[in-house]
């Protein structure tokens, strides 16, 4: 067969399954349950990475023209019914508050720590932590790693987490150490932890575009770890002139992720690097990377500082609900715990 009879083929084959029927009522579970969705395109749209009715609900038809290969009408037309399946549309106050019933909270292991977040790190929300090096935001995702396996009644989720390392900081040591502490079998733990180790932000962005089929592979998923956001944006694009660029990207990344924490109730923690502001005369200069974009778009910001004797102070900057105040907790080689004297009272 010529190749101009193959693609006339394929486009038959495409505009058969664009008209193909299904009953109104039909509950949608897969793909190819679409109206105008046969096997040979929910084929293509598995292959650019999305992998259920959500995903095509909030994708974008222009990027799932170029992504699959189909016309942008068919695009249009397959989005607008995974909305409709989806059931995307306006809720009472009421039906938001039941259904923010299914948000759930891993324990940071400090009490002071989860009293600031309002019980521990939230699912469905982004959480960043931002500080000068050394302040505690990796071993505070070490932690967090770790803690999501517990059981329900000691402040985990009994599920698994994913991990993006972008500066090498990962340690499979620290987790078993951890996971020691916690009455986890240390193997065990470190099994239950994906890993991918991303070596420049194109490489950052495709783990993440991963991360629906790691999920849809172990729905005990619920923690996402990225250390450190930026610092890979940080280290490519060089001067103002790359800085739109840049923020769009990261845009892109954290929005990504925040659909992520929507779709799958899981936790996103990620760890953000600072500059020293030139134009802060008075106070500290501190600030976190990524400008507004990160700070828009992160739910909980928490800024992690070092205290007297050792200590971390760990500061909620922002939150949709929560007051700002900060947190005093200690990192000691059994993990994150808190004060002495907090103990005590």
């Amino acid at each position: 067969m010529e190749e101009d009879e193959i693609e006339h083929t394929e486009e038959e084959n495409e505009n058969e399954e664009i008209t193909e029927e299904v009953h109104s009522d039909f509950e949608y579970k897969d793909i190819k349950d679409l109206p105008g969705v046969g096997s040979t395109i929910a084929s293509k749209i598995r292959n650019a990475g999305y992998q259920d009715v959500i995903a095509l609900a909030t994708a974008n038809p222009l990027v799932l023209t170029e992504a699959c290969g189909i016309g942008e009408p068919t695009a249009r037309k397959i989005v607008a019914e995974a909305r409709e399946a989806s059931k995307m549309n306006f809720m009472s106050g009421l039906e938001f508050e039941d259904k923010r019933k299914s948000v759930q909270r891993i324990s940071t292991s400090s009490e002071a720590l989860n009293i600031l977040l309002g019980g521990g790190v939230e699912t469905q929300s982004i959480t960043e932590c931002y500080g000068e090096y050394g302040s505690g935001k990796s071993q505070l995702a070490f932690q967090l790693a770790v803690d999501v396996q517990l059981p329900l009644e000691k402040g985990g989720l009994e599920g698994h987490a994913i991990w993006i390392d972008t500066e090498g900081t990962f340690r499979p040591s620290r987790i078993e150490q951890l996971a020691a502490v916690k009455g986890l079998d240390p193997k065990q733990a470190l099994q239950n932890i994906k890993i991918g180790r991303a070596y420049s932000s194109d490489h950052q962005v495709l783990l993440v575009d991963k991360v629906p089929e790691l999920i849809n592979a172990d729905p005990k998923i619920k923690l996402i770890v990225v250390d450190s956001m930026m610092a890979l944006f940080r280290a490519e694009y060089v001067g103002r002139g790359t800085l739109a660029d840049r923020q769009q990207k990261v845009n892109v990344v954290l929005h990504n992720l925040q659909r992520l924490a929507d779709r799958f109730n899981v936790a996103v923690y990620i760890t953000n690097q600072v500059m020293a502001r030139p134009d802060v005369m008075f106070g500290d200069p501190t600030a976190a990377v990524g400008g507004h974009i990160i700070g828009h778009v992160a739910t909980y910001r928490i800024y992690l500082r070092k205290g007297k004797k050792g200590s971390r102070v760990g500061k909620l900057v922002d939150s949709p609900s929560l007051p700002e105040g900060e947190a005093s907790f200690e990192i000691t080689s059994n993990g994150i715990t808190d004060l002495e004297e907090e103990k005590k009272k």
